[in-house]
Parts: structure tokens; C-alpha cells; sequence
């Protein structure tokens, strides 16, 4: 359980952050997916971007977790 806070709360942190710079730059009605405009009210897209930028940001910190780990740790995972 502490792995797993210690992976979602930083990443969380860092999404509400991105997520302030991404959409002070640009506008949430002028966004496109897939060459079509997204049709989503304001804070959809901002609840969707969040989500986004989250998962992206948890992705980074679990790769940091995965490569942290001891070469004893990789190959006698049943020790531990």
C-alpha cells in the first residue's frame, strides 16, 4: 500500500500542475481527436485531460519503481 501511495500522490501533484500549463495554453473547445474537434463541455475535457496527464505521470513514477529494484530483488522474487 505504501508503493502505491507513494506512486499515485506524486503523480497526482504533477498532473494538477501539467494540466494548469496545458489548458493555460491552449483551449479546451479547440482541441481535436482523431482529426474531429472534441465536442465535450469545458470541464469534461478538463476532467478527461486531468485523468490523462494522471495516468502518464503514475506510468513515470512506476518505471522508477520497476528500475529501482535490486538485482537480488529480480532474481529471487519469491524471497521477498
Amino acid at each position: 500500500m505504501q508503493k502505491l501511495i507513494q506512486v499515485l500522490w506524486p503523480s497526482f501533484l504533477v498532473a494538477a500542475v501539467v494540466e494548469a500549463v496545458f489548458f493555460t495554453v491552449i483551449d479546451p473547445q479547440a482541441l481535436y481527436l482523431l482529426g474531429e474537434p472534441v465536442h465535450y463541455d469545458p470541464l469534461t475535457t478538463y476532467s478527461i485531460g486531468f485523468l490523462a496527464f494522471w495516468l502518464i505521470c503514475a506510468a513515470s513514477s512506476l518505471t522508477t519503481l520497476y528500475f529501482q529494484r535490486t538485482a537480488d530483488e529480480i532474481n529471487h522474487p519469491e524471497a521477498h
